[in-house]
């Protein structure tokens, strides 16, 4: 099959060199991308009059049925065209004629899949956001059906204070919301029109870029044509943005792992979110959730890929640069995919509230609040906390907890210690005393509940092909 380089080349390409080389196996999803990107610069190059109008109708009547063709399965796409690109326009130029190969002028293939993945990943990158919340909306359901619930909290993986289960939840809202403005922020950077830097030099042709950006949506062009055509930050920083959400999604589901443990026993996973064992009938595995964790590593895998990729090359485009689609395809694919199990996981999870509650009470989790109380009394946190130490040694030795001793065996470590010890000592009294802003009491949840309401309500409107 002819080239479009044809014209300086003696030999075809071999056939195993064409195989190699092919990405029309994966880049057939930039499909309708690279179609928009293709009718605008038709539109502007009419607008122009580097080419009639014509011309300009029979592109764009022709790469709309192309693209009906491609979705209704009847285009063949072939290999020895290698992307996307040439087969559509080599399918325009047989549909059309002459007029389908006026399309290329003042482009390259070079700012044509910039502009293509850009789009791609914007439309992508509003779906994930949308993802972002509707998760953040089922933990926020959750939260408040469970806002006074008692749970121990941990440091070290060991029992350290009481905390509500909503509290800790909505840590995850957090984690998610800072993920989602990241995302958000890196819209900035994606929305930026490539097209119209050519090769790496521009063009000579009277192009109106800033035409061809109002036409697709896009809020600024890109101001150097050598920087825009070997620019794969856009991407790297989605990788970036994508390995710390992954992170995040892989915490939550290792406590998911962890809390429906018989060692645990926080919680019960809905049967259709785990699997047995094909020896053992007794068993019920957490599989959904480790899967979470371990395509963690596929993630980072991906990342570093591409780091990789671009670390060394010159100027401006390079082959190398063909490589950077499947990481990000995967990528895509792999985050949606994540969002939306854990999505329709997380509201079938049964929480054990009354078991959380007892486990709070244990491994003396209101030390802490004790030494505060010695502190309200006026004693320096560092000696309070010395004799709380000391308290605990004397509990662990009797076999008693802090609310079992007496008002005379807390007399024995200061003097300080009076009846009132007995409402700082229990989980229901640590978690009601929180009187810091952020912390794990009822009425600071609240708070966090009502300030993260207002964040869920706000997704981002950005046009889409």
């Amino acid at each position: 099959m002819k080239k479009p380089w044809s014209g300086r080349f003696k030999k075809n390409t071999a056939k195993v060199a064409e195989q190699y080389t092919q990405s029309i196996s994966y880049d057939i999803r930039l499909y309708k991308h690279d179609i928009a990107g293709s009718i605008a610069h038709a539109k502007m190059l009419a607008r122009e009059k580097i080419i009639s109008p014509k011309d300009s109708t029979l592109i764009i009547k022709g790469l709309k049925e192309i693209q009906k063709e491609i979705e209704n399965g009847k285009f063949k796409f072939s290999h020895e065209l290698e992307d996307i690109h040439m087969n559509i326009e080599s399918a325009l130029i047989s549909k059309i004629g002459e007029s389908g190969a006026k399309l290329h002028t003042a482009r390259s293939r070079n700012d044509q899949i910039t502009l293509d993945m850009r789009l791609y990943l914007r439309e992508e990158l509003n779906e994930i956001l949308k993802l972002l919340r509707n998760l953040q909306s089922v933990i926020m359901t959750i939260v408040e059906k469970h806002i006074d619930s008692i749970m121990p909290g941990y440091t070290h993986t060991q029992r350290a204070q009481p905390v509500l289960l909503s509290h800790h939840l909505l840590a995850y809202i957090s984690m998610f919301d800072r993920d989602y403005e990241r995302f958000k922020e890196s819209l900035k950077r994606i929305n930026i029109l490539p097209l119209g830097s050519c090769a790496l030099a521009g063009t000579s042709l009277p192009i109106n870029r800033h035409y061809v950006a109002e036409l697709l949506g896009f809020e600024q062009v890109s101001i150097n044509s050598m920087d825009s055509v070997s620019d794969r930050d856009f991407i790297i920083e989605f990788l970036s943005n994508s390995s710390i959400l992954i992170m995040h999604l892989s915490r939550i589901a290792e406590e998911l792992v962890l809390w429906s443990t018989s060692e645990f026993s926080f919680i019960e996973i809905s049967d259709a979110f785990t699997t047995g064992s094909s020896i053992m009938p007794q068993k019920k595995n957490p599989d959904i959730a480790e899967l979470i964790r371990a395509k963690t590593g596929r993630i980072y895998g991906n990342l570093i890929a591409l780091l990789t990729i671009m670390k060394a090359l010159p100027l401006t485009y390079n082959r190398d640069m063909q490589e950077d689609k499947e990481p990000l395809f995967d990528t895509v694919d792999t985050i949606k995919m994540t969002l939306s199990v854990m999505i329709d996981m997380l509201p079938e999870v049964k929480f054990n509230t009354k078991h959380m509650a007892e486990n709070s009470e244990g491994g003396f989790s209101t030390a802490t609040d004790t030494a505060e109380y010695l502190v309200k009394k006026g004693l320096p946190f560092r000696k309070a906390h010395e004799v709380i130490g000391k308290l605990v040694s004397y509990c662990i030795s009797k076999d008693k907890s802090l609310s079992g001793l007496s008002i005379k065996e807390f007399k024995k470590f200061s003097t300080l210690f009076d009846n009132d010890i007995y409402d700082y000592i229990k989980a229901n009294d640590s978690v009601k005393n929180r009187k810091s802003y952020g912390s794990a009491s009822i009425e600071a949840v609240k708070k966090q509940i009502s300030i993260f309401k207002q964040l869920l309500n706000s997704i981002p409107t950005q046009k889409n092909i």
